[in-house]
């Protein structure tokens, strides 16, 4: 029984798959040139399984030559949305296309100017609606026998996630020597193994403002350097709070007015930061275990030195380790 079980799943999770082929169109098409244009990152979201896929599709566009970041929704909106920029493309995946807390986000992502695709199994959602371009990875049916768990339906936007990558592959002419530099011992390897000093940013791009500042002048250090922050420093330089897009939101929202308040107001005390000499990869497991996309990096004592940014981990730009 347990035998011909197993063979039954797999067989609707097959169908489900090939299906798709047939649902191959020009909004395929669409997206591949529209994440092969951009000059930013894939910034890909979901909530739930459709999460745990995304970040899958995420490491395998990363590996093969596509920088990305998986952006969870409800993260997004206390503060990781400052992750996302005009130049990026975003990736909305909901096989519903109803989840509540991805297409709230979807009015920020569209102000920041970025293209949004939904990868979704019902093309006449909310998701869908609000997208610049669909795909459809629908299925006829789940291979769980309540009809509840995601499973054909997990697997079919897999699959999709797989087209994806490999067709940039083929159009950026993806060699297997480039695959090499994107694995340890290669570039990525080498990034991770590197120090902090080689690519933080530092001097006048760092988001930095006195303490006490005014909170109108804070906002506006947080919109002019777009890393979705701003840092808290006294005038030694020492490194006293932080404040991102997401605090001011939530201090609007409470009704308090920014008026009359000082960026002490709103600022968390004692923010996690990372020093100099750390390796990078201590710093992306920092980032990774908070939930945050920007660490201060202060030297021994608490003076701010610059600033991380997880687009410059995963290679966003040109950068050079030792010369190389």
């Amino acid at each position: 029984m347990s035998i011909e079980q197993a063979i039954e799943v797999l067989k609707i999770e097959a169908e489900g798959i090939l299906r798709l082929a047939d649902r191959i169109d020009d909004n395929f098409t669409r997206m591949v040139d529209i994440i092969y244009q951009s000059k930013g990152c894939v910034i890909i979201s979901g909530i739930g399984k459709s999460g745990i896929v995304g970040r899958k599709i995420v490491a395998t566009l990363n590996s093969t030559g596509t920088n990305s970041i998986f952006l969870h929704p409800v993260e997004a909106m206390h503060g990781d949305l400052g992750i996302v920029r005009k130049d990026d493309v975003f990736l909305a995946l909901s096989n519903s296309g109803e989840t509540e807390e991805l297409n709230i986000l979807l009015s920020s992502i569209r102000k920041k100017g970025c293209p949004v695709i939904a990868l979704t199994g019902k093309k006449d959602s909310t998701l869908a609606r609000l997208s610049d371009v669909v795909i459809d990875v629908g299925v006829d049916k789940e291979a769980c026998p309540l009809g509840l768990a995601p499973t054909s339906s997990t697997t079919a936007l897999l699959a999709m996630g797989d087209a994806l990558a490999v067709v940039l592959i083929k159009k950026k002419d993806f060699k297997s020597k480039d695959f090499r530099k994107n694995h340890p011992g290669g570039n990525l390897g080498q990034r991770l193994a590197g120090k902090v000093s080689h690519i933080m940013l530092t001097g006048d791009i760092v988001p930095s403002i006195i303490e006490g500042a005014s909170l109108t002048d804070t906002i506006k250090v947080v919109d002019r350097y777009k890393l979705g922050v701003a840092l808290i420093i006294k005038p030694d330089q020492t490194l006293t709070g932080i404040i991102t897009d997401g605090d001011i939101r939530h201090f609007i929202a409470e009704g308090k007015s920014i008026d009359t308040c000082q960026n002490m107001d709103v600022m968390t005390k004692n923010p996690r930061t990372i020093k100099s000499d750390s390796p990078v990869y201590d710093a992306l497991n920092l980032m990774e275990k908070h939930q945050i996309t920007v660490l201060p990096v202060v030297d021994p004592h608490g003076r701010i030195l610059g600033v991380l940014h997880l687009h410059d981990i995963l290679g966003k730009g040109t950068l050079k380790f030792n010369g190389s």
